[in-house]
């Protein structure tokens, strides 16, 4: 064979197919009881039929899945991913950028589709993720990407997604040089404050302006990105830790008649019941750290989604949400994702739950519920098949497919290990 095509057969990532249909895996839909010896239909990257004995039509490529577990990709809410390739090169990040205030950036725009962590992340099961940029307070549009395609484009499912705001935290600092009062503290987080408060309502202004704009109207991208947020049509991510900040960000979300999603919220189980009760989301930071006191119990991590889900709040698990930093993770953890929810499951989340906490809820939350997270008609065929559990860490993803095209699951990480287990 000509060594041009053996190249291009080692290096194309993705499946020409339009027309798939896999047969005999048990399907868990997670819209309702598993389908045993099941079959689901694809074309053109969506889901066009789910049961038994569906017909092939002609020219399909039938997927053998007999024995198999067949479950809608995973969904990572909040991670880095595509953004940051090697934390200690800078030139390699596009994570953070200049300025408190970037409402108009769109982390899709940024993303490296080449990115050795990109491959990683899916051989994992993950399909798709909200990629957020982090610094300053306002960092811009968190995207939700899927984890296959060439481009940054075709790799977007929403470009303009949930914009990012650190909420303020009252921070007294002290150290042998220089001590803080708590009320110079608060005197710089009300200020901090104060300065959201005017860029939206400065974006409020501008939207009446835009609306009856004359010849000659000067556009601001920055305010015309941010005026959907201050009016209450689109969510906002506020990322807050502390149970203080968390019921502060509330308030203000309320007062200013915002959408709210909660982020990070690593004491949002000290405030569950006024989460269930005003119906704000949350997206829950990984298990696998550690508590953010000395005298926190240990499993405090744990058992809060247990503690949510008790309380009737909606939230979903991601690999990376911050603990309450303005700075983001220093590089993508989103391999670890189904280990992060069911690290949860001995401390009291139902399986099930930690199961749609990762593909269901971080889909309604982020309001694309009608095209992923679970295995029906008429949505995106973002989808895996294992030979067991993905909860379970012996579990393996065999096949993996990403707008209805399967997609290889090699990777980084199994390369290397190839290579040094057969080393003498």
């Amino acid at each position: 064979m000509n060594r041009l095509v053996i190249l291009a057969l080692l290096i194309v990532p993705v499946s020409t197919a339009q027309t798939l249909l896999i047969r005999g895996a048990t399907v868990h839909t997670l819209a309702g009881d598993p389908v045993e010896g099941g079959d689901v239909l694809i074309q053109d990257g969506v889901i066009q039929g789910v049961g038994s004995r569906l017909r092939a039509p002609r020219g399909a490529t039938v997927v053998d899945a007999r024995g198999k577990h067949l479950y809608p990709g995973l969904f990572d809410a909040y991670t880095p991913l595509g953004l940051n390739e090697i934390s200690a090169v800078g030139v390699t990040s596009d994570q953070v950028e200049k300025g408190d205030f970037n409402p108009h950036l769109k982390a899709a725009v940024a993303v490296n589709p080449d990115s050795e962590h990109i491959a990683v992340t899916r051989s994992n099961g993950v399909t798709h993720a909200l990629t957020t940029m982090s610094g300053g307070v306002i960092s811009g549009r968190a995207s939700v990407i899927q984890l296959g395609g060439w481009t940054s484009e075709e790799m977007t499912i929403q470009p303009g997604g949930p914009l990012v705001l650190h909420w303020p935290r009252i921070r007294v600092r002290s150290d042998d040089k220089k001590r803080d009062t708590f009320a110079k503290a608060k005197k710089l987080y009300e200020q901090e404050v104060a300065e959201i408060s005017n860029w939206l309502e400065a974006a409020r202004h501008y939207a009446l302006a835009e609306a009856k704009a004359a010849p000659g109207f000067r556009p601001d991208p920055k305010l015309s990105a941010l005026a959907p947020a201050a009016a209450g049509e689109e969510p906002v991510l506020f990322v807050a830790a502390r149970e203080r900040a968390i019921r502060n960000a509330v308030a203000f979300a309320e007062q200013q008649g915002m959408q709210m999603i909660l982020v990070g919220g690593a004491e949002a189980w000290k405030a569950r019941e006024m989460l269930a009760e005003k119906k704000i989301p949350v997206i829950l930071g990984p298990t696998q750290a550690l508590p953010l006191d000395e005298d926190t119990p240990y499993d405090r991590i744990f058992t809060q989604p247990g503690e949510l889900q008790a309380a009737g709040v909606q939230f979903a698990i991601s690999s990376s949400a911050p603990s309450g930093a303005r700075a983001g993770a220093p590089y993508p953890k989103s391999r670890s994702l189904p280990y992060e929810a069911a690290g949860a499951v001995p401390f009291g989340l139902d399986r099930d739950e930690a199961l749609k906490a990762i593909t269901v809820y971080p889909a309604q939350i982020l309001g694309l519920g009608d095209k992923l997270g679970t295995i029906e008609e008429g949505k995106i065929a973002n989808l895996m098949l294992t030979d067991g559990d993905p909860l379970e860490i012996s579990t393996q993803v065999e096949r993996l497919f990403i707008d209805g095209k399967e997609v290889s699951t090699d990777n980084k990480h199994q390369e290397l290990y190839e290579r040094y287990s057969q080393r003498p």
